[in-house]
Parts: C-alpha cells; sequence; structure tokens
C-alpha cells in the first residue's frame, strides 16, 4: 500500500469525527473538539491532549459504526491493525500537528474541506453502504466515495455508515 494515502485518511477521520460530535451533527454524544475539553484533557493529558481528543472521538465513532455494521466489515474508524498503527504515528508526527492545528472550528468549514476531499458523483445513502474492498482502501477513488457518503449524509440530515470488506 501506498503510504501517501495516510494524511487523506487521516484528515477524513478528523474531519468526520469533528462533525459527527453532539455540536455539529450528534452522531454520537461526544464533545472532544469543543473548545472546553481542553479544560479537562490537559491537566490530564498535558502534552497528549490532542491525540486524547483523536482517541476519544475515534473510539465514539467507532462504537456507532460498529453497532450497524457487520462483523469483519472495515470503516473509517475500524481499519486493518498496520494501518490503525500507522494512522496513529501520523497523529503524533508533523502531519497530525498540521491537520489538527488546520482543523476547522465550525460545522461550515469541516463540511467545506470535507466537499474537498470527496468525489462530485457520490450516491447519497442512508445506512450502511458498501464502498469496496479494504485491498482498495489506498485508493483516491475508495477514498472519494467514503467522503462523498459522508458529505451527503451530513448535509442530508441523515446518518450513513459507508464500509470496506476483507
Amino acid at each position: 500500500m501506498r503510504e501517501s494515502y495516510l494524511p487523506t485518511l487521516l484528515q477524513m477521520r478528523l474531519l468526520v469525527g469533528f462533525l459527527g460530535e453532539r455540536a455539529q451533527c450528534a452522531w454520537w454524544p461526544t464533545a472532544f473538539y469543543e473548545a472546553s475539553s481542553k479544560l479537562f484533557l490537559e491537566p490530564v493529558f498535558s502534552k497528549t491532549s490532542r491525540l486524547a481528543q483523536y482517541h476519544g472521538v475515534l473510539e465514539a465513532a467507532r462504537r456507532l459504526h460498529d453497532e450497524h455494521l457487520s462483523v469483519g466489515s472495515y470503516h473509517l474508524f475500524r481499519l486493518p491493525e498496520e494501518v490503525e498503527q500507522d494512522l496513529h504515528v501520523a497523529m503524533q508526527s508533523g502531519v497530525g500537528e498540521e491537520l489538527a492545528s488546520q482543523a476547522p472550528q465550525s460545522k461550515e468549514a469541516a463540511l467545506d474541506a470535507l466537499k474537498q476531499l470527496a468525489s462530485t458523483g457520490g450516491t447519497p445513502g442512508v445506512g450502511p453502504m458498501a464502498i469496496g474492498g479494504i485491498k482498495d482502501l489506498d485508493s483516491s477513488d475508495t477514498l472519494e466515495a467514503i467522503a462523498a457518503a459522508y458529505l451527503s449524509a451530513f448535509t442530508q440530515d441523515a446518518k450513513t455508515y459507508p464500509y470496506l470488506v476483507g
């Protein structure tokens, strides 16, 4: 697999994670990306508060997706272990710091950023939505289709769970 897809995947996780929080589209009941979260995260995770935010949202999103998808399928928030480790390392690196520092502060800005990642011909869907196989995760077409599915759901006030099969 090419390594160059990891920053795009990480950016998509951050955007969808932000948009799924209760202050935006309320797919999961967390508030890790709200300004107030730093008040309780920084005393405990003084050097890794951004990583703690990322993993808090990641786990909330993973649980929601797992509830709606069958065991053995992969999705934006549950990928093969090697990819998960690479994303964790990327989040700790300068790439993750840069993406986190550029994170949108509003729902509209996040939707605009997600639109930049999405394919133009995305098909709207509700509920579980097969995108392809996990072997195609590093394909720009696959990543654009996943972004388009989320963009469509967030703009139409619906919930979709794009997944990849193993």
